[in-house]
């Protein structure tokens, strides 16, 4: 049995005027997102009160005052012991599951003091002052006839547990979507990593319901990203068929996934998820390097945690760490030089400086050698070539990068053609193959389709329902099609028709129209079932040599074998195989070789149960009724 993907391939924009107000968030480590189903039938990214599409996951408080988002991951320069980052991957976990080398850059991690085992953040805070005693009224003597003066605010502690912390910033997402729509949220979908437990979506789902959100579904990031991208605004140039690399690099962490997609239904082939590799390792690369520039100008040391943790300089690295982010996403969209300005960063003094891109990809190359590696292992898992994948879909603000997409395609060994938001230019100016909303687009799409059901669709429901049976699914390992042989002497002994390719779930029904040539004498034609093997062969060929002066003295350079790469396809099973005779046809008149041929268009359905039972039926276009039917039974 495997697993399938859910995913929004109905199109819920039919129906848009009848569907209630939800949304769709991505609750990321570091960044979060909301999208919303739009009246045109689009998934959009809306902004927050803030004016930003990418909210930082970061809460601060600062005396009576606390912070969410962008204006609290600021205060992690000044107020870091009170600054709240990275909550999300800690949610679920007991406090004896969490690993205790904490960042020294943001609030740590303590024991509950009243619940055992339970994480939880300490910050100082500011309780409001008392209010003032108002005057007597009441004609009894009173010690003083003016109010009690107001006293100051008086300074205590906060403990917060990971889920209260997880609550108080979905809230605010919460509000900012409504503030948007100007009506009440009825519903949403949240995304989750692949790698989160039962424990931690429970915890997760707790939190977002605490928040006042009502939850249709958590939806795995892969799953986000696929209905997304079998939607018809991204797939209508695209293949219904075709297997897609999905490449998440989160702040932390790297998540792959490889996944068949057939006419709209999502199969997950394998998937990976490392928590080695991801932005931050990017981010600490600039920082010592802008560090290392800062101390060249200036000569005043500079240190950071990478070079020497116990005599880093905690708040000039806070600064780059801030300063860096922005760097990143002018390198992203010009090729161009990118600046890295912070005032007084050490000593009172300033700095700026630059980079351009190819010293940042230079700079940054180990971190592309890991995920391209990643990336090579995690096909070889799946016994599936590079040139085996026709689409690579990016996913985080990492992805953005176009040093990345570069390395991955050449390094991975990727067809020259492979389909990319890059190659098809979805990227630019924040298009549809934006990597920073892939994911919370697909949720809102996911809760638009979700909340279009009604009440007779009681049973579809129970599939978006986390454990549901629905999901547990047979799939297709060979690619299924017919062969009607001819005299063409090639490789499969004639002409190969596939219907219905590998990796798809069951059950299912494809048809295909195509013409095929007959016999001159009676008009009969054959064909056979074929169960297949795709395959890649390689074939190392030497290039023609460039033509050379007869001056040029020097000895001929060996040329090196140039490998080639083209896709085979091998007879497993033999399934079944008829004959019939065409009622019509026609003869191919004009110059060309097929000249004097006869030949009929035919179209061939063919069903697979749930069960692997095939039913094959052949008909001839322009006459009414099935030529020939052929049976199998499911295989064992």
């Amino acid at each position: 049995m495997a697993s399938s993907t859910q995913n929004g391939s109905a199109d819920p924009s039919t129906e848009v005027s009848n569907l209630p107000d939800v949304v769709g968030i991505n609750f990321g480590n570091s960044f979060a997102s909301i999208a919303v189903f739009t009246k045109d039938g689009q998934a959009e990214c809306i902004a927050n009160e803030d004016g930003e599409r990418q909210i930082a996951c970061a809460l601060s408080f600062f005396g009576e005052e606390m912070y969410i988002g962008s204006p609290a991951k600021a205060q992690l320069v000044k107020n870091s012991k009170n600054t709240i980052v990275g909550f999300r991957n800690h949610l679920g976990l007991k406090f004896s599951e969490i690993s205790q080398s904490q960042s020294t850059t943001s609030a740590p991690i303590i024991q509950h003091p009243d619940i055992p085992d339970e994480p939880a953040y300490k910050v100082a805070i500011l309780h409001p002052a008392p209010a003032p005693l108002p005057k007597s009224t009441t004609g009894t003597p009173a010690a003083s006839s003016a109010p009690t003066p107001r006293s100051e605010p008086i300074p205590g502690e906060r403990i917060l547990t990971v889920s209260e912390v997880t609550t108080i910033f979905l809230k605010s997402l919460l509000q900012s979507a409504e503030d948007f729509l100007g009506k009440r949220v009825q519903g949403a979908v949240i995304t989750v990593p692949p790698n989160f437990t039962d424990t931690q979506k429970d915890a997760l789902e707790k939190a977002a319901t605490d928040a006042g959100i009502k939850v249709y579904q958590l939806l795995e990031e892969p799953a986000a990203v696929a209905a997304v991208t079998t939607a018809e605004v991204w797939s209508s140039t695209l293949p219904a068929d075709r297997t897609q690399l999905i490449v998440d690099v989160g702040s932390s962490s790297l998540s792959l996934s490889l996944l068949a997609l057939r006419e709209g239904l999502a199969h997950v082939l394998a998937s990976t998820s490392l928590n080695s590799t991801g932005g931050d390792a990017i981010d600490a690369k600039l920082i010592t390097f802008f560090a290392t520039e800062f101390t060249k100008k200036t000569k005043t040391p500079l240190t950071v945690c990478s070079e020497n943790p116990s005599t880093a300089d905690a708040r000039a690295e806070a600064k780059l760490r801030l300063a860096v982010e922005h760097t990143k996403r002018t390198v992203s969209a010009s090729p161009g030089a990118a600046t890295c300005s912070v005032e007084s960063l050490k000593g009172g003094v300033d700095f700026t400086g630059t980079i351009n891109r190819l010293r940042f990809d230079m700079l940054v190359r180990p971190i592309y050698d890991s995920i391209a590696r990643s990336v090579s292992e995690l096909l070889a898992s799946a016994n599936v070539d590079a040139h085996q994948v026709d689409e690579i879909v990016y996913v985080g603000g990492t992805t953005c990068l176009p040093g990345l997409d570069e390395h991955i395609c050449l390094a991975g060994g990727f067809s020259d053609d492979i389909n990319t938001p890059f190659s098809m230019g979805t990227v630019i100016g924040g298009g549809i193959g934006d990597p920073t909303t892939v994911l919370a687009r697909g949720c809102a799409l996911q809760a638009a389709l979700i909340a279009s059901l009604t009440d007779e669709d009681e049973e579809l429901r129970k599939a978006f329902e986390r454990g549901s049976e629905l999901l547990e699914v047979n799939t297709i390992s060979k690619t299924l099609g017919l062969v009607f042989p001819d005299d063409s002497g090639n490789e499969i002994g004639g002409t190969w028709i596939p219907l219905v390719p590998f990796g798809t779930t069951l059950p299912a029904r494809r048809t295909a129209t195509f013409d095929i040539g007959l016999s001159e004498e009676s008009k009969r034609f054959a064909f056979e079932l074929w169960e297949i093997t795709e395959s890649i062969q390689v074939e190392k060929i030497i290039p023609p040599k460039e033509e050379t002066s007869d001056a040029d003295d020097e000895e001929d350079e060996e040329e090196e074998d140039v490998e080639v790469k083209h896709k085979t396809i091998t007879k497993e099973s033999l399934l079944g195989a008829a004959e019939a005779e065409a009622a019509l046809g026609i003869q191919v008149k004009g110059p060309s070789k097929d000249a004097g041929k006869w030949t009929t268009t035919v179209q061939a359905t063919l069903v697979v149960t749930a069960s692997g039972a095939l039913e094959l039926s052949v008909a001839e276009i322009g006459k009414d009724g099935v030529v020939v039917t052929v049976n199998v039974a499911a295989q064992q």
